[in-house]
């Protein structure tokens, strides 16, 4: 499975040998962790929510982008849900090209894209009490630079 949306934690040894097969020669691992810190705010947990169905096929529709554009043996996405402790693991983004470059590029596109394209809301829990997490203009301008490589 390519995609997996997931209340479970996840092995990334396991992903790792997923991704070495096929003749790779590169493999480039992103793995994104819960935050204990939001600006002054001590973060203690997050909740993710999703929309099902929606969230799996726009992850699909970003990683075929992906498979298209650059030469990839393989990219899998991986993405936890549920309430999550601060220092957890939350994302992983695993791509393996025939070379560095193209592994690389997929990666770094494909978590641009995850965080301004998929269904995912965030909640964080501080000792400031809840709140809901907003669009950062950051990842939108990450997400604008791919418009200018393509």
């Amino acid at each position: 499975m390519s995609i997996e949306i997931t209340e479970n934690d996840f092995d990334l040894s396991a992903l790792y040998a997923r991704l070495r097969q096929n003749g790779a020669g590169a493999v480039v691992l992103f793995v994104g962790l819960v935050r204990d810190m939001a600006g002054d705010d001590s973060i203690t947990s997050i909740t993710l929510e999703h929309y099902p169905g929606m969230t799996e096929q726009q992850l699909e529709a970003i990683r075929t982008q992906a498979m298209q554009h650059w030469q990839l043996k393989n990219a899998i996405i991986i993405h936890r849900i549920g309430t999550l402790e601060a220092s957890a693991q939350i994302v992983a983004v695993g791509t393996a090209a025939p070379h560095r470059q193209d592994a690389f590029e997929a990666n770094q596109f494909i978590m641009d894209y995850l965080k301004t394209e998929a269904p995912f809301w965030k909640c964080e829990t501080s000792t400031q009490g809840k709140k809901w997490v907003e669009a950062r203009t950051s990842d939108a301008e990450a997400k604008k630079r791919w418009a200018k490589k393509r």
